[in-house]
């Protein structure tokens, strides 16, 4: 029931929130409550439950219900604050329904590459179309809302949709209602959250929640679906496994990479403006897009051909001294730190060195996926291994287990002694890449080592 219908049956009265909130499941014990409860304060002889509604509401409750309590101003301050979000939704939810209906919503999400993605996706359809895009990465419960304010008169959006939590896509969803849908991948990117894999999957389809055609795009080598829904229309991309869109004869040096696009016997050439393969992908599903939307191949081309990478996202930067700097410390998870690192290991360089900080957001699994990040350093012979965090220590094990030896190896506990000892050692040809989740701000280092050697963009 709603709490309107919950307000009118006990003759209540609304003191913050939503009336149209919903109630689901009920509880009067905060220690076994569970996220999206309604709480029932009960007052007894010798307990009054009525005082324990913060931590129902600290331990996931969404409406409680109460009586005889006293409010300070700084308790409905605080908890006014968590409904603001659900009127900025609702808003925005609002702007959404009042575009016309041949307006198209394109929605990405996904583990890894979610941004680039977004990115290259809207570069493409603006080629055809007047098209607003998710600005960065504001991509949340804020971010999403914002650029939904900003709808006028464009004809197509693509909106990035992150999360943090179980039901955080499902509510993004449902304001933005997507005409189309993406997901890049379920990887291990906020596993700490939600504890597996399949939960990370189930997170990802709350993106078809707030669909009334169900389309969704997705990564064909990098997501499975069990179950398909006949209620679901389902395009796929893909490298390896068979898709409705091939990418063939792939080519990647330091600055470009290039493949034969095969969609259903149709092929032409692309040029993907990053030297890393895992941009084959982000181009792949622009191009599912483009088609679907009625792009035509040269405009799809030069849509691809002209993208622009987020900066701090696998920028290749060239010194004055011939040392090759990648900075892409923007984000990362376990799978963007092994693309990295892939990277890295293939470009022509006399050494490979690796800067790595802490992948957050792991939670119980942080030691497990850093030392897979080890493995994968030691896996690549990368030269030389520099890392700085809590949990990058566990690189370094993983490394080492895994071959890599002692004098190959250095941990530093702040970001100025290591770039004060990357200045000490590298030479001309040396490669060397920063990445780290972008709390470590490892961007700093690669940006201080710019302002004293001159770059030049590759």
């Amino acid at each position: 029931m709603k709490v309107k219908q919950i307000i009118e049956i006990v003759k209540g009265e609304l003191i913050i929130g939503n009336l149209e909130d919903e109630s689901n499941c009920f509880s009067k014990d905060t220690r076994i409550i569970k996220s999206g409860d309604t709480y029932i304060g009960i007052k007894g002889e010798k307990f009054n439950g009525n005082l324990f509604w913060k931590e129902a509401f600290d331990k996931g409750a969404n409406v409680a219900i109460l009586e005889d309590c006293n409010f300070t101003k700084e308790d409905l301050q605080q908890y006014h604050d968590k409904n603001i979000m659900q009127a900025i939704l609702d808003l925005a939810a609002f702007k959404r329904r009042d575009m016309p209906e041949d307006f198209v919503l394109v929605g990405i999400t996904g583990s890894v590459g979610k941004t680039s993605t977004k990115d290259m996706v809207a570069n493409v359809v603006m080629q055809k179309f007047d098209t607003l895009k998710t600005q960065g990465n504001l991509n949340g419960e804020i971010g999403l809302p914002f650029t939904l304010f900003n709808l006028s008169n464009q004809e197509v959006a693509i909106l990035e949709l992150g999360m943090n939590q179980k039901g955080a896509i499902s509510k993004l969803s449902k304001a933005a209602r997507p005409t189309i849908s993406v997901i890049t991948n379920v990887g291990t990117s906020h596993i700490g959250y939600l504890g597996s894999r399949e939960n990370i999957l189930r997170a990802k389809l709350e993106i078809l929640d707030g669909m009334e055609k169900k389309i969704l795009i997705i990564n064909n080598d990098k997501f499975y679906l069990k179950n398909k829904d006949e209620n679901i229309k389902i395009y796929t991309y893909g490298i390896e496994n068979k898709s409705d869109i091939m990418a063939e004869e792939i080519v990647s040096n330091k600055d470009k990479t290039e493949f034969i696009c095969n969609i259903k016997g149709e092929k032409f050439k692309i040029t993907v403006p990053v030297g890393e393969v895992n941009f084959v992908y982000n181009a792949l599903a622009a191009i599912m897009i483009g088609k679907l939307l009625g792009v035509n191949d040269e405009q799809i081309k030069n849509g691809i051909e002209s993208f622009e990478l987020t900066k701090k996202r696998m920028e290749i930067i060239q010194l004055e001294n011939d040392v090759t700097i990648i900075n892409d410390s923007y984000n990362a998870s376990l799978e963007s730190m092994q693309a990295a690192l892939k990277y890295l290991k293939d470009l022509k360089a006399k050494r490979k060195i690796a800067v790595l900080g802490d992948i957050l957001e792991l939670g119980q699994f942080s030691q497990d996926l850093h030392q897979k990040v080890g493995e994968e350093v030691a896996r690549d012979k990368i030269d030389i291994l520099i890392c700085s965090g809590e949990y990058s220590k566990y690189i370094i094990e993983g490394a080492r287990k895994n071959g890599m030896q002692e004098e190959q190896m250095y941990y530093f506990n702040t970001k100025e002694e290591i770039e004060e000892y990357v200045r000490k050692i590298w030479k001309e040809e040396d490669a060397i890449l920063f990445k780290a989740s972008n709390g470590m701000k490892f961007f700093e280092i690669a940006e201080s080592l710019l302002k004293k050697d001159k770059g030049v963009m590759v």
